[in-house]
């Protein structure tokens, strides 16, 4: 059963953002493991889970070894302010125009932020197709992204 649990932990925090223990409990008794926050909390010191920063005044928990180190958040930043013309979206898919030939590197920026709810991006010339997982996320990634493409 711990086992189990472990894996399903994993699989959460992968799919969706989980800030707090309780959170991290509710998703694992929804998804039909009856816990405790004492069991929760020994799982996360088991797992070795970190929280990372998703922006300037929240946290995520993510397995060890995912922390994105800073310079390519700020990367991110300065690629998103400097070669995003818009960005709009449709269902699960995020469109994000740049000037010509600067697709490519800002996929590539935002690939390697490795933000848990974009599964992939998909770059041509001027123009990126990211997927993101789950649907209900791509407001928080939109949000995300004009934020960031403003600061």
């Amino acid at each position: 059963m711990k086992a189990m649990r472990q894996r399903k932990i994993l699989e959460i925090i992968r799919e969706r953002v989980i800030a707090t223990q309780e959170e991290l409990a509710r998703a694992l008794r929804e998804a039909g493991f009856p816990v405790t926050q004492a069991t929760v909390s020994r799982d996360i010191r088991e797992l070795g889970l970190v929280k990372v920063p998703l922006d300037q005044n929240s946290f995520r928990y993510a397995p060890p070894g995912e922390a994105v180190p800073p310079r390519r958040d700020e990367r991110l930043k300065r690629l998103l302010r400097t070669s995003v013309q818009y960005i709009d979206c449709s269902e699960n898919l995020v469109v994000i125009k740049t000037l010509p030939g600067e697709a490519q590197g800002v996929a590539s920026a935002l690939d390697q932020a490795a933000w848990p709810e974009i599964i992939g991006t998909v770059a041509g010339d001027d123009t990126i197709l990211a997927v993101v997982k789950p649907k209900k996320m791509v407001l928080k990634v939109l949000k995300r992204l004009s934020e960031l493409s403003k600061e």
